[in-house]
């Protein structure tokens, strides 16, 4: 019995020191883990500070170096910069100032300096802008001068060996100013737009013609065009317009008033030029229409910026057989059901429309649309002019009107020209 109480005992202590060696490891193995874990974490943190500082390294690195772009890329930023810009860009840098004098920087420029509240100009003197021209003049393809600084057009004018288009607009350009564009220029002038210039006369205009055999674009306001230009333009065998464009405008009604153009010179100029597009731009009150579209007149292009009456409409489809596209922006709040029928009935070549602030019928403007049919590839037409009738609602035309057309057409929410 003893010894069993003995043996007892001694198993006993047996576990209890098992169970303490077991304890024993455990929290040894808790500690060693746990300081591993503080290891991990703090190479972890470590590891991450140094992504912190090559990522800024990496950063210093990338920043941009304006001074050494690209001069591609200087190029085209200086394209879009004015005069006196461009002039304060080229003092950055040596780079950048190689690109100012590049020659591709130059063949297109527009020259503003008649309003002082908009002008990025306003603040460059006279004679710094006729040097930096001087300069740059003989680099010059494309211009358009608007200012009543003459000089500067002048030294243009001189300077220049290469003009293909010029475009000048209230500037107070002379004959003898033309003589002297056409003098170093004949060559190459293909494009000349005046407008607003009125020391400028049809002789003036003539001696370009004369001069530049490549000339295939003019530019003029009305009160430039006479018989007088016309005919002779007819009889230069070397002049072959592909353009002629007329701007008619007035800026106060009753005081402006406008020539009439004789029916011969019209013909002797389509003759002599029969593929020639004759776009007219019409910027008149309704009282000052009448010395136009009396007789047939050979217009191409019609666009009418202000409101234009019914009466000039139904004038309009009787005499421009050659009408291919029709703007008229503004027309009143009576319907010109009669005067489109009219218009698609003897404008046999009419492809592009376009109805701003008028008023049609569906029924009429569907009559329109089939009688034109598939040649009116343009056809822009304000929702707000279409007037339901008993025959068309405005959720009906458009399948109507796609139909004749032969592709989908819906009416615009706002003017597209």
């Amino acid at each position: 019995m003893g010894v069993k109480i003995r043996a007892e005992k001694s198993q006993d202590k047996f576990s209890s020191s098992v169970f303490r060696d077991r304890m024993f490891r455990m929290k040894r193995g808790r500690k060693t883990n746990e300081a591993n874990s503080s290891s991990s974490d703090d190479t972890t943190e470590n590891e991450s500070k140094r992504h912190k500082i090559v990522e800024k390294k990496t950063t210093v690195v990338q920043s941009p170096d304006w001074a050494n772009l690209l001069q591609d890329i200087i190029l085209q930023v200086f394209q879009y910069l004015p005069l006196l810009d461009r002039a304060h860009a080229s003092q950055v840098c040596r780079n950048w100032n190689q690109v100012f004098h590049m020659p591709d920087l130059w063949r297109c420029f527009e020259f503003e300096l008649n309003q002082p509240a908009t002008s990025n100009l306003r603040t460059t003197h006279p004679e710094l802008i006729k040097q930096i021209i001087k300069r740059h003049s003989n680099h010059l393809q494309y211009v358009s001068f608007k200012s009543h600084f003459i000089s500067a057009l002048t030294v243009v004018f001189v300077n220049s060996k290469s003009l293909s288009s010029l475009k000048i607009d209230d500037t107070p350009v002379d004959d003898p100013s033309l003589k002297v564009l056409v003098a170093n220029n004949s060559d190459t002038l293909k494009l000349l737009k005046m407008s607003s210039c009125p020391h400028v006369s049809p002789a003036g205009i003539l001696c370009v013609a004369d001069q530049c055999h490549g000339l295939r674009e003019l530019a003029l306001n009305y009160h430039l065009l006479s018989d007088e230009l016309l005919l002779a333009l007819s009889s230069e065998k070397h002049v072959r317009l592909e353009h002629l464009r007329i701007d008619v405008v007035s800026e106060n009604p009753g005081q402006t008033q406008f020539h009439t153009i004789q029916k011969s010179s019209w013909d002797a100029f389509i003759k002599h030029s029969p593929k020639v597009n004759l776009v007219m731009y019409f910027f008149l009150y309704e009282e000052e229409f009448d010395p136009f579209f009396r007789y047939e007149i050979p217009v191409t292009h019609l666009y009418f910026g202000r409101s234009v009456s019914k009466d000039v409409l139904g004038r309009v489809g009787m005499t421009c057989p050659r009408l291919v596209e029709l703007v008229v922006c503004a027309n009143g709040l009576r319907p010109l059901d009669e005067e489109l029928i009219c218009i698609a009935e003897r404008c046999k070549y009419l492809s592009a429309v376009g109805l701003g602030e008028c008023e049609v019928s569906c029924s009429a403007f569907v009559e329109f649309v089939k009688m034109c049919g598939g040649r009116l590839s343009q056809l822009s037409i304000m929702e707000e002019v279409l007037i339901p009738d008993q025959k068309y609602s405005l959720e009906q035309i458009h399948w109507e009107v796609s139909k004749h057309l032969g592709r989908v057409w819906f009416p615009d929410m706002m003017p597209t020209w």
